[in-house]
């Protein structure tokens, strides 16, 4: 490739690290940024996702075991994309788990674990990488249609979404004085691993699809890569101007309204 072509590529020269990203939205944006010129770092807990990732993402990549849910895990991730490449230019928050329960299903440890890799881990890898970040960096948030209206079975996840869009907002005013610009994604029905790991029997999720399917306005579910393409530009100088935005990518879902409301 020439050095012409690869000046043309929205994150030539970058590096990027994507938590959560051996699998569904975070592997295809990895992918994604890769193909734009971008040094790629990812993250995931599954020892299955981390050696699919590496297999896809070949050895220019930097593919990382971390809980993200632990504070000590967070600084050595740090210290290996300092010490692998000396900064973060796109931090893609994007680590996220989801389990079905109603409130009186709920346990403690259920709870914890929520919180603790939603909410706690996305909250400390941002102040964690900030040392590592210059003016013009960019970080991208994922957080979930779920965070604004109420969907049963699905509260403390949702609650955990909701405070990311709080916390998107309050980083975006404090880090855009230092030129670093920070916003959110907000994914609906993504056909993604995830979806299917959420603890429901397996009549019911396919009940549950099937229903999203058909409330859905687009009348399907959304791909990672959809997403993948909304990361990009948010990573990018095109969204130069975009500075604590929650980004809605859900077909139409949130926006429809019941019949005779």
């Amino acid at each position: 490739m020439s050095l012409q072509e690869n000046a043309l590529k929205k994150l030539s020269g970058k590096t990027a690290l994507i938590t959560g990203g051996t699998s569904g939205i975070g592997l295809a944006t990895a992918q994604l940024f890769q193909q734009e010129g971008a040094l790629v770092a990812v993250t995931g807990r599954n020892p299955e996702g981390i050696a699919q990732a590496r297999a896809i993402l070949g050895e220019d990549a930097l593919v990382i075991a971390c809980d993200m849910g632990k504070l000590a895990a967070i600084d050595t991730l740090m210290e290996q994309m300092k010490e692998r490449w000396g900064r973060i230019d796109v931090l893609f928050l994007n680590a996220g788990i989801g389990h079905s329960g109603t409130l009186t299903q709920v346990s403690e440890a259920n709870f914890d674990e929520q919180i603790s890799v939603n909410l706690k881990g996305t909250f400390f890898a941002l102040q964690k990488a900030l040392p590592l970040m210059n003016a013009g960096a960019s970080v991208i948030v994922t957080t979930s249609i779920g965070n604004r209206f109420g969907t049963p079975s699905s509260s403390v996840y949702s609650a955990s979404k909701a405070a990311l869009r709080s916390l998107v907002q309050t980083a975006a005013l404090e880090l855009i004085v230092k030129g670093i610009r920070v916003n959110a994604i907000s994914p609906g029905p993504i056909d993604t691993p995830m979806f299917n790991r959420v603890g429901m029997p397996e009549d019911i999720l396919q009940q549950r699809k099937m229903m999203i399917r058909e409330k859905s306005p687009s009348k399907r579910f959304g791909t990672s890569a959809e997403v993948a393409k909304l990361a990009l530009f948010l990573a990018s100088e095109d969204s130069s101007y975009i500075v604590g935005a929650e980004v809605v990518v859900d077909g139409g879902m949130s926006i429809q309204r019941p019949i005779g409301s």
